[in-house]
């Protein structure tokens, strides 16, 4: 999700890649807004009346590996909130207040020192793992450095400002952070060193890349074993083919609510490898409490007219995007890519995505409302401040000036029905451009991190990105930054592999103007937006909105800017 998650920053989350698809335009006049309506507590019940019981999630597919450290999707940052913790953390709290940054393993937020390159961080006594091991300055000390061992996806872009970080991303196994990193025991302290000030530093040591594991967890990415965490909630099993199992910390004492509240169910079921239908099915039924995918469209006028009360939609600071490998052919050719960005019909994908109520055409990189964003789009019939319509003479003009006509393109994207469906869209689209084209269909919890790693030699893939947390460069910096491109690895969210040493300077510029000035930070972001959209290094389809559909015996559902639905703030009849 920072996502400030930002960063919705997402954030990271999750992601924050994150893999949420939603409804439909047949829901359009009938879902309600999470800040509209929900399931209050009766004033006669107490806390202790809703605590217990059982919660099952469903979804199609597992979101690849439980290590928090590596994990950079929605899905499991949405649980990880639950399950981990940094020195710092999003408040646990409904809508926008869900962005404030709040201590978590820290007494306090520390002050700036040495010029806003030092902070100093008090850890709380008595909090344990779930695995009954006390958290100690050693932990903080071995998890800061873990995330280069393991080459967590925004190590070198969320964390390279820390000091001992250059040697870390050159020489990751032997990772000291020495100077950056700084434990003392008998004062129970850590203390950070950056090489520069940061004025998302705590953005970044917010989401789930930043929690706190045991010294002793292996260096290695831990796949399917659960690692001890020190929130309210602990992974008692995974099977990636069939169920992420949640039960309680029994070592968990609340010591903040903002950071790390108690729950109400006593487990937490996320089942895998249901259709879209049965998951449907699942919560009408009462077999199921919530459904992660979107609800296939035979059955969206049914959910919208019988269940309005059961849906809540909020609008999100993302993209669905197509990116495009700017170092194979075509796409290395600049006006390839701006073909394909003049030639889509964003309106069309839209509607496939489910309709105008659930999305937005989009065709710069910052989605509307964001930090830095001012409204621009040169890819359409009429350039300006927003799209009107595709451009399908300029588009074709230059494929012919790009010499690149009859060339093969593949198009990855995930097995659900929207993303398949735009899919075969642009394989349409792009055989009237004049190119070969065809469609690879891939699971869910494989896709993401097959488009990433240029071993596979993806062209153009279909994803989205939900902010990790509030802040231009989460966008701009982290998915077409050159620190964020990783050739042969799977944590590679540069997944064009776009590098423009001039742009890459000019973010560099942004953000350590932002320490001193936001105003004039995200002028030189709106900046930067334009020259990236410009170079198209993705096509950007839309902007969605997120739906929830919950069983009638959820209560007190919350919806979080940062992480969405808080799950263990609902309880169960």
């Amino acid at each position: 999700m920072t996502f400030a998650q930002r960063k919705e920053k997402e954030r990271v989350a999750p992601m924050r890649r994150m893999t949420w698809l939603i409804g439909a335009a047949a829901l359009a006049g009938t879902i309600v807004s999470s800040a509209q309506a929900g399931s209050p507590s009766p004033s006669q019940l107490t806390t202790a009346d809703h605590r217990g019981g059982k919660m099952r999630l469903v979804a199609n597919a597992a979101a690849g590996t439980l290590d928090p450290q590596i994990n950079y999707t929605l899905q499991y940052w949405q649980l990880y909130q639950s399950m981990y913790d940094g020195l710092v953390t999003f408040k646990h709290a409904k809508g926008s207040e869900g962005f404030t940054i709040v201590p978590d393993l820290a007494e306090e937020m520390p002050q700036a020192q040495d010029g806003g390159k030092t902070y100093v961080f008090k850890l709380r006594k008595g909090i344990k793992f779930s695995n009954g091991q006390d958290l100690t300055v050693k932990d903080v000390v071995a998890s800061f450095q873990r995330i280069f061992k393991v080459s967590s996806p925004t190590s070198g872009t969320f964390y390279n400002g820390i000091v001992g970080a250059d040697a870390c991303l050159k020489k990751a196994d032997t990772c000291t952070l020495e100077g950056g990193v700084v434990g003392d025991e008998a004062a129970n302290t850590v203390t950070i060193h950056l090489v520069a000030p940061d004025s998302e530093i705590f953005d970044k040591l917010a989401v789930p890349h930043a929690v706190i594991l045991p010294a002793s967890t292996p260096p290695k990415d831990q796949g399917s074993t659960p690692i001890p965490g020190t929130g309210a909630y602990m992974a008692a099993a995974y099977d990636s083919n069939k169920q992420l199992k949640l039960v309680r910390n029994s070592y968990f004492k609340e010591w903040s609510k903002d950071a790390q509240p108690d729950g109400y169910p006593d487990e937490i079921d996320m089942d895998f490898g249901l259709t879209e239908e049965a998951e449907v099915t699942a919560v009408e039924n009462g077999q199921a409490d919530w459904i992660f995918d979107q609800p296939p469209a035979d059955r969206l006028g049914e959910l919208g007219s019988k269940y309005k009360d059961q849906l809540f939609i909020n609008t999100l600071t993302a993209m669905y995007y197509m990116p495009m490998n700017t170092n194979l052919p075509p796409f290395n050719n600049v006006k390839a890519r701006q073909a394909v960005a003049y030639a889509i019909d964003r309106k069309a994908t839209v509607k496939l995505f489910g309709g105008p109520k659930l999305a937005a055409p989009a065709c710069q990189i910052l989605p509307p409302g964001f930090p830095g964003y001012e409204p621009y789009c040169p890819f359409t019939k009429k350039p300006g401040g927003k799209w009107t319509a595709p451009d399908l003479v300029k588009a074709k003009q230059l494929v012919k000036e790009s010499g690149t006509a009859g060339q093969k393109v593949t198009i990855v994207v995930e097995d659900l029905a929207p993303n398949r469906a735009i899919g075969v869209y642009m394989q349409s689209l792009l055989k009237s451009l004049g190119y070969v084209a065809d469609v690879k269909v891939m699971s869910s919890n494989l896709q993401f991190t097959y488009i990433q790693n240029t071993k596979n030699k993806v062209q153009m893939s279909l994803t989205e990105w939900y902010q990790d947390y509030p802040a231009a460069s989460d966008f701009l910096n982290v998915l077409f930054g050159c620190d964020s491109f990783h050739p042969e690895s799977d944590s590679s969210v540069n997944i064009a592999g776009y590098c423009d040493k001039a742009i890459d300077a000019k973010m560099k510029d942004a953000q350590a103007t932002g320490i001193t000035d936001d105003a004039a930070a995200n002028k030189k972001w709106a900046e930067i937006d334009r020259a990236v959209t410009d170079a198209a290094p993705a096509a950007i389809l839309f902007t969605p909105k997120h739906v929830d559909f919950i069983s009638k015996r959820v209560g007190n559902f919350q919806f979080n800017g940062q992480y969405y639905w808080v799950i263990t703030q609902s309880w169960v009849q």
